[in-house]
């Protein structure tokens, strides 16, 4: 059973970085492609970004497609990086595991979620 932890969330001004950190216990993340979600408050969640098990394969939402990057270490931890954050980004950001997909950009694709980790941009 993997259990993924998110880390690196806050409170930041419109423009900055933050670089959110999933951390995989009680299994690794190798084998499994990783993703991480958003959800705003009053909206559905939503995709964000999802890389494949190999870690060379990557994709993006167009709202966050030329600012975020999704990596992996490939043994436990998978990250965000966020820069040029606008306000729009505020959401709770959750990351997630997917067994038997490449890469997976669908919510139903994904096997473990973890709790998430607020993320507050100021104007």
């Amino acid at each position: 059973q993997v259990q993924l932890v998110e880390s690196g969330g806050g409170w930041v001004s419109a423009g900055g970085s933050l670089r959110l950190s999933c951390v995989a216990s009680g299994g690794t993340f190798s084998g499994y492609a990783g993703g991480w979600f958003r959800q705003a408050p009053g909206k559905e969640r939503e995709f964000v970004a999802t890389i494949a098990w190999s870690g060379d394969r990557t994709y993006y939402a167009d709202s966050v497609k030329g600012r975020f990057t999704i990596s992996r270490d490939n043994a436990k931890t998978v990250f965000l990086q966020m820069n040029s954050l606008k306000p729009e980004d505020t959401a709770v950001y959750s990351c997630a595991a997917a067994a038997t997909y490449f890469m997976a950009k669908v919510e139903s694709q994904y096997d473990y979620w973890g709790q998430g980790t607020q993320v507050i941009v100021s104007s």
